[in-house]
Parts: structure tokens; C-alpha cells; sequence
């Protein structure tokens, strides 16, 4: 089953999007704040993570491929963290520019005896002005041949936007690589014959603004034929929680259903199955694999605290129990 993850080594993977920082403050809680009925956390250690597109580059490079990321930061001191951290996973910066306009996005978790307490995001969401626009377009142009595979990963921060998508898809196309997307709502109808199209249930019920019941798999089945006339992408791969993944190349469907896992926390499970179902692109492999391979990492990440790669030592044992 290594033979399976070997062929992602020497692949390259562009990632466009948004990136951010995760920054955990972690403490312990003994008594609640004599001035607001809160808890007070003793702070005993600070960690900041790459979180967004940055932890899908974490992802394809945990992989044994090449991340080369273009995303915009602000020029601020979360920026300047942000370019450390990159530097030190040795992760090629080259397509990250700064920006006037905008603010590092930074999500602050506290968390007290290993429990969330609050959550602190600081970020500026508006989309890249003209002149942010033409680098971003720029940087694409340049880096596009060098790469097997694209993703374009959208959290609605702003760097992905109704003007850039079609430009980026265009000159992907034009260059014959695969693009595979993680959409959110705001541009969700603009990713018009990708390669792959991965949203969530609740990115379709949002997108397509339909009352269907997509738990039941009829219902979610004529969605995406609905969604499809819209898009025409090549496949359609929906994650479904704790239901598994779904995976369609609008003739066939496919339902894998999840692994038993003991969940510890499912932030970043998406940025794993993108990363994973990306490479399987480049490797050119079918549908079904494609989507058996992501169930697998996606679920193998949950059972992590925090935003964190796959672990391919334990990625590559689990394949070898299921294929």
C-alpha cells in the first residue's frame, strides 16, 4: 500500500486561498473571575499553527509532495508570525504577498483543562483591491507550469473572488492541470468546470438555497444533478460527516461510508481531504480511490486536537487495513 502514497512524491501542488493563522493560548481553570461570572485561565503555554491553505501546504507536504501557496497576508505583525512559521516548515513562500489593504487573519482559541472557552478572530474579509488582483493573477501565471495539480481553497476570506476564480480556472485549464476546490458560500456557484468540486452538506444547502433533506441520499443525489447543470465539473466529491464522503462523475455515485474514530476535534479535517483527494488527481487515480484514500485521511486527522497534517505513518498503516 505504500506504492499507493509513494506516487505522490515529487509532485507539486499549487494552493490558492486564504491562509490564517490558529493561535492557542492554553491554561488552566481553578475558579471563576470575581469581576464577571467567567473563568479565569492560568496561561501555561502559547502555540501558534498555520491554519486555512497554509495547513493544506502542511498536508501536501506531511504527503511527501511540493505545496507552493499563494495567498495575500497583512502587513502586520501576524503576517511577519505567519512568514516565520512557513520558513521554519520549510514551505515555500514565494507566491505570499503583503498586503495594505488587509489584515492577517488570526483566530485566537483559549482553551482551559483542554476544553474551548472562547474564541478571538481578528481578520479583514473583503476582496482583493485591483491592484492586489493583478499580483495574485500575476503569481498564478508564473508558478502554473511548474505544478501537477491545483487547489483552490476558499474560506470567504477575500483572496479567492467572483473576478479571480474563472481567471484562475481559465489559465489552469489552459495549461492542462486539474483543479480540485473546497468552496464556501460566497463564491460557491463561481467554480465552473473544475476537475473536482468538494463541498460539505451544508456548503449545497447554502449554495443551491434548496429545502431538500440531503441526509436522505436521493434527495442529495438530485442536488447535485441540480448543482452539476450549474457547474459541469468532472466530479462532484461531498463529504458527509459522520456519514463518510460521497463521490459522483454524474453518471455513477458512489457512498463510503466513515471509519469508527474516536473524534477528538474535526477543525481541519477538510483541508486533509483536499489535500489528499488532490493528489490522487495527479496520480490520476479513479473516482472510488480517490474518494476512499480522503474518507480515511479526513477521519484520521479528527482523532487530533487542534488544526494539524496527517500523519502518514498512520495513514499508510490504515490503508493497508482497508485495501
Amino acid at each position: 500500500m505504500e506504492d499507493i502514497i509513494s506516487q505522490f512524491k515529487g509532485k507539486k501542488v499549487l494552493i490558492i486561498g486564504d491562509v490564517m493563522l490558529d493561535a492557542y493560548i492554553i491554561g488552566k481553570v481553578d475558579r471563576v473571575s470575581p469581576e464577571a461570572p467567567v473563568p479565569i485561565v492560568n496561561i501555561e503555554s502559547k502555540e501558534d499553527r498555520l491554519g486555512g491553505a497554509a495547513n493544506v501546504a502542511l498536508n501536501i507536504k506531511a504527503l511527501g509532495a511540493t505545496p507552493i501557496l499563494i495567498s495575500a497576508i497583512g502587513d502586520d505583525k501576524d503576517g511577519e508570525t505567519f512568514l516565520k512559521i512557513i520558513k521554519k516548515n520549510q514551505i515555500d513562500g514565494i507566491g505570499i504577498f503583503k498586503s495594505k489593504q488587509r489584515t492577517t487573519t488570526t483566530k485566537t482559541r483559549i482553551l482551559g483543562n483542554k476544553h474551548q472557552l472562547l474564541r478571538l478572530d481578528s481578520e479583514s474579509a473583503i476582496d482583493l483591491d485591483n491592484d492586489d488582483h493583478k499580483t495574485l493573477i500575476s503569481i498564478v501565471k508564473q508558478q502554473i507550469k511548474s505544478c501537477d495539480v491545483v487547489i483552490l481553497q476558499d474560506y470567504n476570506k477575500g483572496v479567492l473572488t467572483e473576478k479571480n476564480i474563472p481567471l484562475i480556472i481559465e489559465i489552469a485549464l489552459k495549461a492542462k492541470k486539474p483543479i480540485a476546490v473546497d468552496p464556501k458560500k460566497k463564491n460557491f456557484l463561481a467554480y465552473k468546470g473544475v476537475t473536482l468540486f468538494k463541498p460539505n452538506l451544508k456548503e449545497i444547502k447554502e449554495g443551491l438555497n434548496t429545502d431538500k433533506n440531503l441526509k436522505k441520499n436521493p434527495q442529495l443525489i438530485e442536488a447535485v444533478i441540480e448543482l452539476n447543470l450549474i457547474l459541469n465539473n468532472a466530479l462532484t466529491m461531498v463529504t458527509l460527516s459522520e456519514d463518510g464522503v460521497m463521490i459522483t462523475d454524474h453518471s455513477t455515485f458512489e457512498f463510503i461510508p466513515a471509519h469508527i474514530r474516536n473524534i477528538s476535534d474535526v477543525s481541519g479535517a477538510g483541508d486533509t481531504v483536499i489535500s489528499v483527494a488532490s493528489l490522487c488527481l495527479a496520480c490520476k487515480y479513479d473516482k472510488y480511490l480517490i474518494a476512499e484514500l480522503s474518507n480515511l485521511a479526513g477521519g484520521l486527522v479528527c482523532e487530533e486536537n487542534g488544526v494539524v497534517p496527517i500523519n502518514i505513518d498512520k495513514f499508510i498503516k490504515e490503508i493497508s487495513l482497508i485495501l
